[in-house]
């Protein structure tokens, strides 16, 4: 049964405390019986049942006069922290596809022009387009200034040359935010923003990257596209600013998911301590057992307390998070990382069996500690924060 009193403490309004019963409810009904099999299948069923059930519509804003398909005026980056919390505890693709909805339709968000955001934010609102964001490369992943794909412009069009790779939707997306360098400037100037269609003639996806935790992931592979000058993305040079402005709304939410993935793996011990026979009463009456649950408790506790403090800073005050955001990203990706194990363990050999709940988490929470930024990474961002000010 999810624990839902930490919904009691100030960062919350009314709003995100029903959401979250509703979706709670929601999630029982619908996460339980997703076909397994076909990875890319089950994300665009999960995409579906989530466009259907009007939860993709808290990944983009309302717009002027709700043309853009949210169902809040703004992105709430508590109310997407508490959807992928709760996502993340029933079914962690289900969490993935509601995370990159927003993630890859980000930029459109932040620099897209009009005719861009009522073109593709509803439909990503409503599920029937499956978004993607295309930042790193094989030599540019945590170092972005070294990015090599190329855009060059010619007469009214652009052509775009390079390689992307780690492309969460990668193969099954409808289309690509991609990143690439409009200007050969020293470190990351000279980048800008692209909408890419999958259709596109040019974009390559078949190579495929299969990783611990399955979910649709590919390289792109980009020679001679050739997109219109309104494929691009806000200002031209200024794709970088855009692509961190992104990373800095949805850093927070890879917390949550974390807390999610700890969340449920607190309760998967927490039932098999009490039940689990051992030397002639349960696993729950052994004070080892019992220090072990302490500190998965706390130290979930503990990860969103930082999660949500940044979330709310940034919802109330408008202001830049960066810091707060790079914090509850590591802590809680750590933690989650720290409580999962604690739980295989207490599950014995089961915990490791193949198909076993605690062991599907264990394989779901490693790229955590490494995607959006790996937690040696948020640890630099943390520090130059704390020099700058």
């Amino acid at each position: 049964m999810p624990d839902h009193e930490f919904l009691d403490w100030p960062f919350f309004e009314e709003q995100h405390r029903h959401v979250v019963v509703e979706l709670d409810r929601w999630a029982k009904d619908n996460l339980r019986n997703v076909p397994h099999g076909n990875t890319d299948d089950t994300c665009r069923e999960l995409v579906r049942r989530m466009g259907e059930g009007g939860w993709l519509r808290y990944a983009v804003p309302a717009g002027p006069n709700a043309s853009w398909g949210g169902a809040l005026e703004q992105i709430d980056s508590r109310m997407i922290c508490l959807i992928r919390e709760t996502f993340a505890r029933y079914h962690g693709l289900a969490d993935f596809a509601f995370a990159m909805q927003g993630l890859g339709s980000g930029a459109i968000v932040l620099g897209g022009s009009e005719a861009q955001k009522k073109f593709y934010l509803p439909r990503v609102a409503r599920g029937e387009l499956i978004a993607a964001f295309a930042l790193s490369e094989p030599d540019a992943g945590s170092d972005v200034a070294a990015m090599a794909c190329k855009a060059t412009q010619q007469g009214s069009e652009y052509v775009l040359d390079g390689v992307k790779t780690w492309i969460s939707n990668g193969d099954i997306a409808d289309f690509y935010c991609v990143f690439a360098r409009t200007d050969f400037l020293p470190s990351a100037r000279g980048i800008s923003a692209f909408i890419v269609d999958s259709n596109t003639k040019g974009l390559d996806t078949s190579e495929r990257i299969h990783v611990m935790a399955p979910h649709p992931m590919a390289v792109l592979k980009l020679k001679q596209c050739r997109l219109p000058a309104e494929a691009l993305l806000g200002t031209k040079g200024e794709g970088f600013k855009l692509a961190m402005q992104v990373l800095d709304i949805f850093r927070a939410s890879v917390a949550a998911a974390a807390n999610g993935f700890a969340a449920r793996a607190l309760d998967e011990a927490l039932a098999r301590s009490k039940t689990r026979q051992m030397f002639g009463g349960v696993l729950a009456d052994l004070q080892l057992t019992q220090a072990t649950l302490g500190d998965m408790a706390t130290a979930l506790d503990a990860s969103r307390l930082l999660t949500y403090r940044a979330a709310w800073r940034r919802d109330v005050y408008q202001a830049r998070t960066t810091k707060e955001a790079a914090m509850a990203k590591m802590f809680a990706t750590e933690s989650a990382q720290q409580v999962i194990d604690k739980a295989v363990q207490l599950f014995g050999g089961q915990g490791v069996v193949a198909g076993e709940c605690v062991e599907g988490l264990y394989r779901d929470i490693r790229a955590l500690r490494i995607y959006e930024g790996a937690t040696e990474v948020q640890k630099l961002i943390i520090a130059r924060e704390l020099l700058r000010d």
